[in-house]
């Protein structure tokens, strides 16, 4: 089981580029980034951590030009996005963000996606929030085809462009990794599209199996985030044959952050080792 990080970069933590050196340097997978493009004044959705909206996401960078400048200052990091919010996203400019990024990184991109909770963002980007599933469904069909098509079209209720060329294409064959972040509809709708799953960690081993019941049976990759630095719940998840696990970084200075992933190291080189049978 591979151990990441997941994090909100935004202007008053360490650097992209400077955590993806740490990372690196201390043995993790890969760096994962939320997304949210504004937070609305006039906001009735609640929280889903409960209590006040924490600051960051008010603050966090746009995920593609971060992992670009992450991608520039290391060499085998994986770089994902936890969560791209794609319903409030124009899909033929994210189809090019992908494609650039899975180009200039060497292949070494992973994109998550999700429906969000926000729906003041979402209606502020034109997106109607009872129908933000049947829109990602369609998001996501059209997607594949952009990137393994030469000349490809859509025509959808939500999704629908005539015959286009776009160019560059994805390194990775036929494209990037996808994973779908959620609970029990991000599952089925990961099962639906043949891609994979991205559930929030469970908060002990029990409910780390009752919530992969949720694929048994189904070839759905799940990589699980963010995960506590609990050694008995990433047991559970290494045990059932996730393939990885983020843990949270806060966004603090950089100084901070080094002595967080120092701590958090450990566990990666723990797993690491198990397995590779050192």
């Amino acid at each position: 089981m591979k151990i990441g990080v997941n994090t909100f970069l935004t202007d008053e933590g360490i650097s992209g580029p400077k955590l993806g050196v740490a990372l690196e340097e201390r043995g993790f997978e890969s760096l994962f980034l939320a997304e949210h493009s504004h937070i609305p004044a006039s906001r009735e959705s609640a929280y889903p951590g409960g209590g006040e909206l924490p600051r960051v996401y008010y603050r966090t960078l746009d995920p593609f030009v971060a992992l670009a400048a992450v991608a520039q200052a290391t060499e085998t990091l994986i770089l994902g996005t936890g969560v791209t919010l794609l319903i409030q996203r124009d899909l033929i400019h994210t189809a090019k963000e992908v494609a650039s990024l899975d180009l200039l990184s060497g292949g070494r991109f992973v994109f998550g996606v999700g429906v969000g909770w926000n729906r003041e963002e979402m209606a502020d980007h034109g997106t109607d929030p009872k129908t933000r599933g049947a829109l990602l469904d369609e998001q996501l069909e059209a997607l594949v085809r952009i990137w393994t098509q030469d000349l490809a079209e859509y025509h959808g209720r939500f999704v629908d462009f005539d015959p286009m060329f776009a160019w560059p294409k994805p390194v990775q064959r036929p494209h990037p990794p996808i994973f779908i972040g959620g609970a029990e509809a991000a599952a089925k709708r990961a099962i639906r599209h043949g891609v994979g799953w991205v559930p929030n960690g469970a908060p002990d081993p029990d409910a780390v199996r009752a919530q992969l019941a949720l694929v048994a049976g189904h070839d759905v990759p799940v990589a699980v985030t963010p995960v506590a630095p609990d050694p008995a719940i990433l047991d559970a998840y290494a045990e059932a044959g996730v393939r990885r696990v983020t843990l949270s970084l806060p966004t603090v200075p950089e100084s901070e952050s080094l002595r967080i992933l120092d701590d958090y190291a450990k566990l990666a080189d723990r797993y690491a080792a198990e397995s590779t049978g050192t």
